[in-house]
């Protein structure tokens, strides 16, 4: 599915899905999308490590896979059929990385988008039941922020980077 700036995808149309989040930063200059990420996701997070783990121990009473959180490990390179964490990297260009996870619950595709140094992080879903629908009355708010907080930490690290030579 294709968004309003063509490069953008979600699962569906942003009037079908159940869950829709579009968050932008302006970057202090140009990296890739997989640099975004993992700086993104690195670092210590003990809350967001503390919420993966009551999410995995409720989550696996209803036979949802655990999914344990972000490694912080630094990645190199991606292609298609890889794994970041617990997600499937689904398509990879110089400027997009689009990542999936998709249950019997529901279905969900992270998009990043670099374009004139706007780098735009953008979540769909789709339920596929109740249990998927009760899991995103808690996670879609939670979701939010957590980007938000890890754009902010982003653009922190980057304009740290660009002052210091």
């Amino acid at each position: 599915m294709q968004e309003a700036d063509s490069s953008i995808r979600t699962l569906k149309p942003s009037g079908e899905l159940d869950y829709y989040d579009h968050q932008s930063i302006l970057l202090p200059f140009a990296i890739t999308p997989l640099e975004a990420w993992n700086i993104a996701t690195g670092g210590p997070k003990p809350i967001l490590k503390l919420a993966f783990k009551v999410r995995d121990m409720i989550s696996s009473r209803f036979d949802v896979q655990r999914i344990g959180g972000f490694s912080g490990s630094k990645v190199e390179t991606v292609q298609a059929g890889d794994r970041l964490d617990f997600f499937l990297v689904e398509d990879v260009a110089p400027n997009r990385l689009i990542l999936t996870v998709r249950d019997r619950h529901l279905d969900v595709m992270i998009c990043l988008l670099i374009k004139d140094c706007v780098l735009s992080v953008t979540a769909s879903v789709v339920t596929h039941n109740a249990f998927g629908r009760a899991y995103m009355l808690p996670v879609g708010p939670v979701h939010k922020i957590i980007v938000k907080r890890d754009l902010m930490h982003l653009a922190k690290v980057l304009t740290r980077r660009s002052t210091s030579g």
